[in-house]
């Protein structure tokens, strides 16, 4: 049997895309390194696999600021509603947790892997693990199939390149892709870290004064160099060994990267605001009130009535205050100092751990060379992309997960009807 398209990757996208050509009717070929499909899949959302966002399309379409704007027309075609139908229909249940956040009932990403895995055999589409391809073959300015790196070649009048990012690379994402497409004539956006987290050498991260403290609900500023805000994310956060961790922090990720890039600065200022819903004035007003009404306790006391016990200590030498004095004997500028100290604690951030340790990919193939409405390389014909490969990151909750499902479907379904209408050119 002759094949019409050929998937390389087994992830989300991949799994997505051979099953949309496969229900197009095509006859489809997947292709995947490992010794297993779904791996990265099988890890997602913390092995519970966040399967998508029930939130708006424009909603969630802002919570991809790396181009998801993008994926307008893919969405119109596949959506995340049509996400939870498609699941649905396979017999998983979903539940909404969280911000949108929609995962399998089972609470087990095993789950969602069976049953997209299950989908792709009953579609009788033809499975390959355990073969590395070697590249992508082009012939008279066309796609003719793949070579693998075993020497043989696999004809197909269309191939879907949805290898990943590098991010992950215990689960075959190494970037292997990025070649081929180059090697068809594209180019690629740099790849940077996103969803990761970020670095410092800040005095309060170096000596570890705060290794291990988890603030829950705060607010982390990225600012650029001429003072002003670059983004502000809400949200819990870790202080580490080697700088700063959880939701809010991994957000700020991939703005840190881009500030350092175009400032050229070695270091970001990032503040962290301990009370983001009180003002300054409120704030103050609030301690105040602690104070007067137990006026013998030490200020340091009357903060930890508010504050993780081992961050009053950093926040009072920050402002200038002995930790035995009262408040009421501590100046009006050394109380001012201190609230703002708790509005705008500064850490300057030197970088993020690198793209391997990242949950996501920026950069990647250039979105100007892709066709929004197929997934098909503007460069070479009958060569699709689908998911971390393309330059389309967003942030976790689901939001990666059904970029990559999104921009699977539509190029599966679009390989499908090109090889069609591939088939049919000699009769004409």
């Amino acid at each position: 049997m002759n094949t019409e398209v050929i998937v390389i990757g087994g992830g989300p996208s991949g799994l997505m895309a051979a099953v949309a050509a496969a229900e197009s009717g095509a006859s489809v070929l997947l292709v995947d390194k490992g010794d297993k499909l779904g791996r990265k899949l099988g890890i997602s959302g913390g092995g519970r696999c966040n399967v998508t966002n029930n939130k708006d399309p424009e909603e969630l379409i802002r919570h991809i600021p790396g181009n998801g704007r993008f994926l307008y027309s893919a969405m119109a075609q596949f959506n995340n509603r049509d996400i939870i139908s498609f699941f649905e229909r396979l017999g998983i249940r979903l539940k909404e947790e969280n911000d949108g956040r929609m995962f399998p009932v089972s609470d087990k990403a095993q789950t969602v892997v069976n049953a997209l895995v299950g989908r792709v055999k009953a579609l009788g589409v033809r499975v390959l693990v355990n073969e590395p391809v070697e590249r992508v073959v082009y012939v008279d300015g066309r796609t003719a199939g793949v070579r693998l790196r075993s020497g043989r070649m696999l004809p197909g009048k269309a191939v879907v390149v949805a290898t990943g990012g590098k991010s992950a690379p215990q689960t075959g994402s190494t970037g292997d892709g990025y070649a081929w497409a180059e090697e068809a004539g594209h180019t690629i956006v740099p790849l940077y870290p996103t969803e990761v987290p970020l670095t410092s050498q800040s005095s309060v991260i170096r000596d570890r004064l705060l290794q291990g403290l988890a603030l829950r609900d705060v607010a982390l500023t990225v600012w650029n160099g001429k003072g002003k805000p670059v983004i502000t994310h809400r949200g819990d956060m870790l202080f580490t060994h080697f700088g700063l961790s959880g939701p809010a922090a991994l957000r700020c990720s991939q703005f840190v990267v881009k500030e350092l890039q175009r400032s050229g600065a070695s270091t970001v200022r990032l503040t962290i605001d301990l009370f983001p819903d009180e003002s300054g004035p409120l704030l103050a007003e609030s301690l105040a009130k602690l104070a007067a009404a137990e006026p013998r306790k030490t200020i340091k006391n009357v903060l930890k009535m508010r504050l993780p016990e081992r961050l009053v200590p950093v926040l009072l030498n920050r402002a200038g205050i002995g930790e035995s004095q009262l408040w009421n004997e501590t100046g009006k500028a050394a109380r001012e100092a201190l609230v703002a100290e708790m509005k705008r604690f500064a850490v300057n951030i030197n970088g993020t751990l690198p793209l391997e340790k990242a949950f996501v990919t920026g950069g990647g193939v250039n979105l100007k060379e892709v066709d929004p409405r197929t997934m098909q390389s503007k460069r070479m014909p009958g060569l699709f992309f689908c998911g971390e490969i393309l330059d389309i990151h967003g942030y976790t909750g689901g939001y990666n997960i059904t970029a990559a499902f999104i921009t699977g479907h539509c190029a599966g379904r679009s390989a499908a009807a090109y090889a069609r209408e591939a088939a049919e050119e000699p009769a004409k």
